[in-house]
């Protein structure tokens, strides 16, 4: 199966090697699985590792000059290659480990196409890079569309806090203007980034470096970008350019009233 994407396009090897990793964290959930310390209290199971394994084997048939990134693996490839796929085989490992099913694995290939998979509800997010749809039950896709009619916006206060004290995230949810306008949901997955741009969030906010070439973040970023919403850092500016952070919005109003309370320190 893997040699018939030989010949597809990025999106289409986006979408297998997405689909590969799901399929994996799908089989191995409820298994007791041994934990690999990565310090600081991380961690990964052999889930995360036997996923990144599958995802590798669809770039490697697909695009066998390319490199990639891998959360468990690191560096592979050639280290010349203009092209580089960034793979988290599981993103929200903390949850999966304890039964959670808020999880998601993201494939991108850098400034391309990217995938990410919701392996229990069987939805795709996927972009070629100009555009972005959901593709559910296997073949039903539909352009993906923000909106930020349900008021949720998904904020990860998930340490460190290398902008502290100037910002914290947990004080933007304290805010009466962010209470007045909208209502939190905190998650431990970048699956909310593909929610922003489904329409299923109005915005997602993270504290961190910078996050667009983050084997986390990457695919979901390019998600957003495609389907219209608005991605900064925290400070408001492009992402890409050492900033810090990331604020992705369905619109240009939300967007600027989150800006504007993470901006106010009363």
């Amino acid at each position: 199966m893997i040699d018939s994407y030989a010949s597809s396009d990025d999106a289409a090897v986006a979408i297998a090697g997405a689909r590969a990793g799901a399929d994996v964290i799908r089989t191995m959930y409820g298994r007791r699985l041994n934990r690999i310390d990565k310090g600081a209290g991380d961690f990964a199971t052999a889930a995360d590792v036997e996923a990144e394994k599958k995802i590798l084997g669809v770039i490697r048939a697909a695009r066998p000059d390319d490199a990639v990134l891998g959360e468990e693996g690191g560096q592979q490839g050639a280290v010349g290659s203009v092209r580089q796929w960034l793979v988290d085989p599981l993103c929200g490992t903390l949850n999966y480990a304890v039964g959670n099913m808020l999880v998601a694995v993201n494939v991108a290939l850098r400034d391309g196409a990217a995938a990410v998979a919701d392996p229990f509800s069987g939805e795709i997010f996927f972009t070629d890079g100009e555009t972005a749809w959901v593709r559910r039950d296997g073949t039903d896709d539909a352009l993906l569309t923000p909106t930020s009619a349900t008021r949720l916006v998904d904020v990860n206060l998930d340490p460190p806090f290398p902008s502290a004290p100037g910002f914290r995230a947990v004080d933007l949810l304290a805010r009466p203007e962010f209470i007045d306008r909208f209502r939190p949901r905190v998650v431990s997955t970048t699956l909310a980034l593909a929610w922003v741009a489904a329409g299923k969030r109005a915005a997602y906010v993270t504290d961190g470096g910078d996050l667009s070439g983050s084997v986390h973040f990457a695919a979901g970023i390019a998600l957003c970008r495609a389907a219209g919403c608005v991605v900064t850092d925290i400070d408001g500016a492009p992402t890409g350019e050492a900033g810090r952070g990331l604020v992705v919005a369905a619109d240009e109003e939300t967007h600027g009233l989150l800006l504007s309370m993470m901006r106010s320190r009363g």
